[in-house]
């Protein structure tokens, strides 16, 4: 991360998007910038990479952009640093960035308010797929609406999808229990307003569930997954 956000500093007048996969991962790098700002803008001053990396790999390739001394932009850095407000942040170190990219439904909603706060509302929150480590499934075809608005369309190609119909309370049941195959719904007898666990088979023979509630066509992402990712899973 260090490596990375020393790029993303010399780069800054450059840098027209901000992303991460998830959400989650922006109040860690803003943390992080916190704890290291000193040191990153010693490194742009001095034209040299901190002793701290010491992975060759990554000096290797920071000696490509670190290239010369640089003491006016490190002084900007610091001057917006320095204050005592990180309030909107991102847009005084990354002037021209369009737009925050990450995913922002289920639990990563938690953030918005953290992504807002550092953006000062002034970069739009765009989610624009949903995607697991078996395959794409679902993209988002308004990327610039309001993220509490997120759908996701589901892709026909990437895998083949079933729905098992939940009742009023949005559960089957014991989520142990075994579930007959004769429940499953194909994707052309799902109703709208109706509630569904979404099974997803992948070509490879690989599947999983996920929630969706179903709006005609598109399919609002309401919970992730049986197998839940953790934040601590996600930052480490």
């Amino acid at each position: 991360m260090y490596c990375q956000l020393l790029s993303g500093m010399i780069h800054r007048q450059q840098v027209l998007r901000l992303g991460a996969v998830f959400a989650s991962a922006f109040p860690c790098a803003i943390s992080f910038l916190k704890c290291n700002w000193v040191s990153l803008c010693n490194d742009i001053r001095t034209g040299k990479l901190s002793p701290v990396i010491t992975d060759s790999g990554c000096r290797l390739a920071i000696s490509s952009i670190l290239k010369s001394v640089d003491p006016h932009l490190a002084d900007e850095i610091e001057n917006i640093c320095s204050r005592r407000s990180w309030k909107g942040i991102v847009c005084n170190l990354c002037p021209k960035a369009k737009y925050i990219e990450a995913v922002v439904t289920g639990s990563m909603s938690q953030y918005i308010p953290a992504l807002e706060y550092y953006s000062m509302g002034k970069l739009p929150l765009v989610c624009t797929m949903y995607a697991s480590s078996e395959c794409y499934f679902g993209v988002n075809l308004k990327p610039l609406c309001d993220p509490a608005n997120v759908s996701f369309t589901l892709l026909p190609n990437m895998g083949y999808y079933e729905f098992i119909p939940l009742g009023k309370d949005e559960t089957y049941g014991n989520e142990d229990d075994m579930i007959s195959l004769n429940k499953l719904v194909d994707l052309v007898h799902i109703k709208t307003g109706c509630y569904y666990e979404l099974v997803v088979t992948t070509f490879s023979g690989q599947f999983f569930i996920t929630f969706f509630k179903n709006t005609c066509y598109y399919l609002q992402l309401r919970l992730v997954s049986k197998q839940k990712t953790s934040n601590h899973k996600i930052n480490t």
